[in-house]
């Protein structure tokens, strides 16, 4: 329970703590409400306010966060038992067996029948709870998340999903009902909607006392019209709080920015100076797009804990005017099912239907303030109402009469406990991965003194560092080859697995870990002499590795048979996951657990990427010695051997990283089956802004030797893209159209059957797209590649382009298909591919075998914008991330940044960095520094972390310039 004592604190600050308390980005959609009989001024001793769903927007796609789409849930489940959502028995018994699946998960009969009779969802429940049990029994395997996401996909289809009905009448007398909504405005007979006013037809709105007006622009199409509407409501009130409803509305989903207050006028002043304030829906959007670090994920499981927030404004004496809040038009207390970390799934322990305590009347609300007895609500007692106002509280300051505000809760918010205080942000919001507890200003900080102790008891020679690369980027190696073992491990226990991918996978990571952990092990013995932990170093026998490396890399070629066949392997899981829906659902698991921070397919290619870091770190050692160093004779003849081995698996690796990505491809995209055929190759992917008939629409673009594809992100949970159509490169022109279109940065793509307009967000991205498509609609024109017609996929048919340009792709397409009932794909939110759909730029398939080559380990100090001290953190850098742990032991990462948008500088003199080997990461408002230990490391982490961020020129490096 919070205690906060305030008198003049405004609406605005009570919502703001609330939506902290909830750890909630998107509270833009969410309102806090009261409601009182008489519609007057409230002025009552007690006033409990109610955290309601504002604003309803036509596509829950659009909710970006499971937390937002949670609350929503529990908006729709509360307007189902008060019949404020009415709808036919089969979409009545299908939300509810949604909202059961979310709540005691997979179907079990006996539970789920006791758990109908317990429970009253719907209004004349009793009568549907077969046809309810009969779809809970098709919803297996369905998480908390996805049965949210199915329940919020069948209830925007509903003409009253949303809909707050305000009492009016017409002209005539006419009892009807007005509403708002994204569209516009509303007209309701009943529950029948007979007439709907566009906001694009609406010229004006305004009220006179009880008349609310609408004014409309002229139609030209039809011989009667009519300029001004009128309808009468119950008071002047009831019109002014509808009114206040349609400009917010309009302004929520209309504008890109929030409208700038008018200024007062000096004299007199006429009509209402209300004007919506806070962030447009498209502000929103943009803002949790560019928010840089995931917050910490909202944890569920089927567990009955519930948490109940309540406000209650508890005003001695002060009347309700020092609290701005606003009536809004709906009623209701959220109930949040949240989950212990633990996660048992265990009964309800509530004994109280949960339709009762949703409709708790503000005259008995008193009893919900649990302070003596935590439990009493979930146990289904009353604490007796009228507490004394003494009691539970802390003391004040003696002669003031404050406003109280108490929001009670009981249980956990995302997997947190709201009563422990361990953890959280100075602004009371639970802290995000990057926050907490791993890079919090709390911790170990490193003082001077100890830096410049360390750096006279290590050696400073650049060979050193050079090794000692080595080393920290062998021990990530060898702890994704644990990670390889563990799905191996994982493989071999389950009967579907073939026998061939059994022994592919036995006979080529068995060796290749216990190779690799026998040679980590010598090269922490060769650094612990160069540093001097015996007297070895004295004589200089011990500084060097290029004869502990030659050592090795001879072990190491007389295993270049089975890497060989390497290859083999990605092959056969791909083709092991076709033939058993088993085996796929069990990669899918194992993918999404913590020790898997990047894609499964990765991992399989790390032993072939690797060869490459020897390769790279001996030439570096090479390029570093003199002739005459007693090192450079081994470190020569090992890059000899190193070299031979790449050369032979050159082949071979180009094709499987081309392949790996084919196939992780093809996982973030819905309407493509057959994407990763023979002859095709990846070219590039990213973010374009796509010119139709509504303006510019951003669009995702996957270009290939054959096809170009365009998408939107696709409405499921799993955040996929949706195929809106292609283009075949074959006869395609690119010209550049900036002036003809007046769009920055444009061109257009002209092909056999249609032309597209596109923009790109900087003139580089455009001049990187031209580049890449001129040359593969030059190749797809000499050679005979693969045909670019694609299978559609089983949730929807890919239109032609003549039929793609008429599907509708705005916000407003209501009519999109459901989603599937059976088994959905785990969530895709931090790919790649929607790394650049968040930072709108774009990244092709050279820069990814550059970041191949490019990857890091090794410890450096953080330091955030605003604080003081500098945190030791080991950090891995791959795949276009930087992956944070405590220490090299570390199972998994705490948090991640992608670093595609970042720049990489150095702090300049007025940031008062005065540290040396300092770096520093920046997009936008988001700025991190780092410092090394060396003047190497520094200029290593600035090399290989540029290559995420910047781009590479078409420049191949080891790709043949005509790979695609």
């Amino acid at each position: 329970m919070w205690h906060i004592y305030c008198q003049r604190a405004s609406g605005k600050v009570l919502f703001d703590m609330v939506c902290s308390h909830l750890n909630l980005i998107e509270g833009d959609y969410f309102g806090l409400e009261f409601q009182h009989r008489r519609k007057m001024s409230v002025r009552p001793k007690h006033t409990v306010l109610r955290f309601v769903v504002k604003f309803f927007p036509p596509d829950h796609a659009q909710l970006i966060e499971e937390l937002t789409r949670y609350l929503f849930a529990l908006q729709i489940k509360y307007d189902l038992a008060t019949g404020r959502l009415p709808c036919n028995d089969a979409s009545a018994a299908l939300l509810v067996s949604h909202i059961i699946q979310s709540e005691i998960g997979d179907f079990e009969e006996t539970q789920c029948r006791q758990h109908l009779l317990n429970h009253s969802y719907i209004p004349d429940q009793m009568a549907l709870i077969d046809k309810i049990m009969e779809f809970h029994h098709k919803h297996m395997g369905h998480t908390p998340a996805e049965s949210d996401f199915q329940l919020l996909e069948i209830a925007r289809r509903l003409e009253m999903y949303g809909i707050r009905l305000h009492p009016a009448k017409d002209r005539e007398g006419t009892k009807l009902s007005l509403a708002v909504a994204h569209t516009g405005i509303l007209v309701f007979q009943g529950h029948t909607k007979i007439n709907a006013f566009n906001w694009s037809k609406v010229r004006k709105l305004s009220f006179k006392r009880k008349r609310f007006l609408i004014k409309l622009r002229p139609d030209l199409s039809q011989s009667t019209y009519q300029d001004t509407l009128e309808f009468l409501m119950g008071s002047r009130d009831c019109c002014k709080v509808f009114w206040k409803i349609c400009v917010e509305y309009h302004a929520f989903f209309r504008l890109f920015e929030e409208p700038k207050p008018k200024p007062k006028p000096i004299i007199l002043s006429r009509g209402s100076s209300f004007r919506f304030s806070g962030r447009t829906q498209k502000q929103v959007i943009d803002y949790v797009k560019e928010t840089e670090f995931k917050k910490i994920p909202f944890l569920r499981k089927h567990s009955k804990v519930h948490l109940f927030l309540i406000i209650r404004l508890v005003n001695k004496s002060s009347p309700a005017k020092n609290w701005k809040v606003h009536a809004l038009h709906n009623v209701f207390y959220t109930q949040q099912i949240a989950s212990c970390m633990s996660g048992e799934r265990t009964d309800s322990p509530s004994k109280r239907n949960w339709k009762e305590l949703a409709l708790i009347s503000a005259e008995d609300s008193a009893a919900l303030r649990i302070q003596g007895n935590p439990t009493a609500l979930q146990n289904g007692q009353e604490e007796r109402p009228g507490l004394g106002a003494e009691e539970g509280r802390g003391t004040r300051p003696a002669g003031r009469q404050p406003t109280e505000l108490l929001i009670m809760s009981h249980g956990l918010v995302n997997g947190q406990s709201q009563g422990d205080g361990c953890g959280q942000s100075p602004n009371g919001r639970q802290p995000s991965p990057l926050t907490s507890p791993l890079l919090n200003d709390m911790g170990a900080v490193r003082t001077d003194d100890e830096d410049e102790a360390r750096r006279k008891r290590f050696p400073t020679d650049k060979a050193y560092f050079i090794a000692k690369e080595l080393l920290t980027t062998e021990r990530t190696y060898v702890k994704d080859l644990e990670v390889i073992t563990s799905f191996q491990g994982m493989l071999e226990k389950e009967e579907a697995t073939p026998d061939s991918l059994k022994t592919v996978i036995l006979s080529n990571f068995d060796p290749l870990y216990k190779f690799h952990s026998g040679f980590l092990r010598e090269v922490e013995q060769r650094l612990a002499l160069w540093e001097g932990r015996s007297n070895a170093h004295i004589k200089g026998d011990y500084q060097r590795i290029g004869d502990v490396m030659q050592k090795n890399i001879q072990g190491l070629k007389q295993m270049t048979a089975a890497l060989q066949k390497h290859s083999e392997v990605l092959l056969e899981v791909e083709n092991a996951c076709r033939a058993s829906r088993k085996l796929e659902g069990l990669c899918c698991d194992f993918e999404l657990q913590k020790v898997c921070y990047i894609p499964l397919n990765i991992f399989l290619l790390r032993p072939l990427h690797r060869l490459l870091h020897y390769k790279q770190i001996l030439e570096r050692l090479c390029k570093h010695y003199p002739p005459t160093h007693g090192d450079f004779r081994d470190c020569r003849a090992a890059l000899a051997d190193m070299s031979e081995v790449v050369s032979q698996l050159q082949g071979s690796m180009i094709k499987m990283e081309n392949f790996q990505k084919l196939l992780e491809l093809k996982k973030d995209l819905i309407g493509v089956d057959n994407l990763a055929v023979p002859g095709r190759e990846f070219i590039r992917l990213g973010c374009l802004s796509k010119l139709s008939g509504k303006g510019l629409q951003q669009r995702m673009f996957f270009l290939f030797n054959d096809v170009l594809l365009y998408t939107s992100r696709g409405m499921t949970s799993t955040n996929q893209f949706k195929v809106h159509g292609k283009l075949p490169l074959r006869g395609m022109t690119i010209r550049e159209s900036s002036d003809e279109w007046g769009v920055p940065h444009a061109f257009t793509l002209v092909g056999q059957r249609q032309s597209v307009v596109v923009a790109a967000s900087s003139l580089s991205e455009m001049e990187k797209w031209m580049e890449d498509l001129k040359m593969a609609a030059s190749l797809a024109d000499k050679t005979n590649g693969p045909s670019s017609e694609l299978l559609a996929s089983s949730l929807s048919d890919i239109k032609t382009l003549e039929d793609s340009a008429l599907e509708p792709e705005s916000e407003d397409d209501l009519s999109a298909s459901r989603t599937s009932l059976e088994r959905q794909a785990p969530p895709r939110g931090n790919t790649t591919v929607h790394v650049c759909w968040h930072r709108n730029t774009s990244v092709s398939m050279l820069d990814f075998s550059i970041a191949v080559e490019n990857q890091l380990s090794g410890n450096l100090l953080r330091k955030f914008k605003n604080s003081n001290g500098w945190q030791k953190l080991w950090v891995v850098f791959t795949n276009f991330s930087l992956f944070f742990y405590k220490t090299c032991q570390d199972d998994y990462p705490l948090a991640s940044l992608p670093l595609l948008g970042y720049s990489a500088t150095i702090p300049t003199e007025s940031e008062n960095i005065h540290k040396d080997y300092v770096f520093k990461l920046h997009f936008k408002s988001h700025v991190y520094y780092f410092r090394s230990e060396s003047e190497y490391s520094f200029e290593r982490w600035l090399e290989v972390i540029r290559s995420a961020t910047v781009s590479s020129c078409r420049n191949p490096r080891r790709k043949d310039p005509h790979a695609f």
